[in-house]
C-alpha cells in the first residue's frame, strides 16, 4: 500500500489504463474487462484488476491534470511495477480537420509547464510516447476503421484558460489537440524507462465549439479504450 493507493502487492498488473474520472474507470474496467476487482478507492480514486483476452490489467484513475496524475503515476510504476501506462481520455480539438469522436494519438505533448520542470530546470525537455505502443495503437485504430490523427498535442496545466494568444500559437504550429495530462506522464515514463501512450478521444473543439452531450462522450470513449488495449499487447 501507498499513501494514495490502498491495493495490496501484486493486486496492480504490469499494463495499466488511467482515464482521469475515476467513474469512467470503474465503467471501463465492468465494460472491458472479465472478473474486475475493485483494488483502490482511497480519496475516491477507484482502480480495478481484471483481465482482456487473457491480459492481466488495471484500469486506475488519475485525476484531473498533471499535479494529480504525477501522484498516480509514481506510485504505479515504483511501488507497484506498472511497466506500461497508457492515458486514455478526452480531448479538445485545436485544428479543424480533427472532428469530434475522432482519436488522436499522442506522438508529443508540448507544455507550458509540468511537476517535473523542478527537475529539468533550463532544459526544454520533449516528452514524447513509446514507438512501440503508438504504431501498435495506430494499426489497431485503422483495423477498427477509426478516424485516427496522429501528431503533436498541447498538455495544459489549467482547465480556465485565458491566454487565446497561446491556443493560435498552438494551432499555428499544428498542436492537434489540448488535454491536461499526458506530458507528464511521457516524461515520467522516460525517467523510469517505462512505456507510455496517450489515447484520446475529441469531446469538443476550440475553433467550432462543437461539444458531445454525455451520452455520447460515453458511445464514443469506448472505442478509445479498444484501442488502447490491443496496443498495450502488441506493440
Amino acid at each position: 500500500m501507498t499513501i494514495h493507493i490502498g491495493a495490496e502487492p501484486g493486486a496492480i498488473a504490469e499494463t495499466v489504463l488511467m482515464p482521469g474520472d475515476p467513474l469512467r474507470a470503474r465503467w471501463a474496467a465492468e465494460t472491458f474487462l472479465d472478473d474486475p476487482v475493485c483494488i483502490n478507492q482511497i480519496r475516491g480514486m477507484l482502480g480495478y484488476t481484471g483481465t482482456w483476452r487473457g491480459h492481466r490489467v488495471t484500469i486506475h484513475g488519475s485525476g484531473m491534470g498533471m499535479p494529480s496524475l504525477s501522484i498516480y503515476a509514481n506510485e504505479l510504476i515504483r511501488d507497484y511495477g506498472a511497466r506500461t501506462l497508457i492515458r486514455v481520455g478526452s480531448a479538445g480539438a485545436m485544428q479543424r480537420d480533427v472532428g469530434l469522436r475522432d482519436i488522436v494519438l499522442a506522438q508529443t505533448a508540448s507544455t507550458l509547464s509540468t511537476p517535473s520542470r523542478g527537475m529539468l530546470r533550463e532544459i526544454g525537455f520533449a516528452p514524447c510516447a513509446d514507438f512501440g505502443l503508438l504504431s501498435a495503437a495506430h494499426a489497431a485504430g485503422h483495423a477498427r476503421g477509426a478516424r485516427l490523427h496522429v501528431g503533436g498535442i498541447y498538455s495544459s496545466d489549467v482547465f480556465y484558460d485565458e491566454r487565446p494568444d497561446l491556443n493560435e500559437i498552438m494551432t499555428r504550429h499544428g498542436i492537434l489537440c489540448v488535454e491536461m495530462e499526458a506530458a507528464e506522464l511521457y516524461i515520467l515514463a522516460a525517467r523510469h524507462k517505462v512505456r507510455a501512450l496517450a489515447v484520446l478521444t475529441i469531446s469538443d473543439h476550440l475553433l467550432t465549439g462543437e461539444k458531445l452531450d454525455a451520452q455520447a462522450r460515453e458511445r464514443s470513449f469506448g472505442e478509445m479504450i479498444e484501442i488502447a488495449l490491443a496496443a498495450a499487447f502488441d506493440g
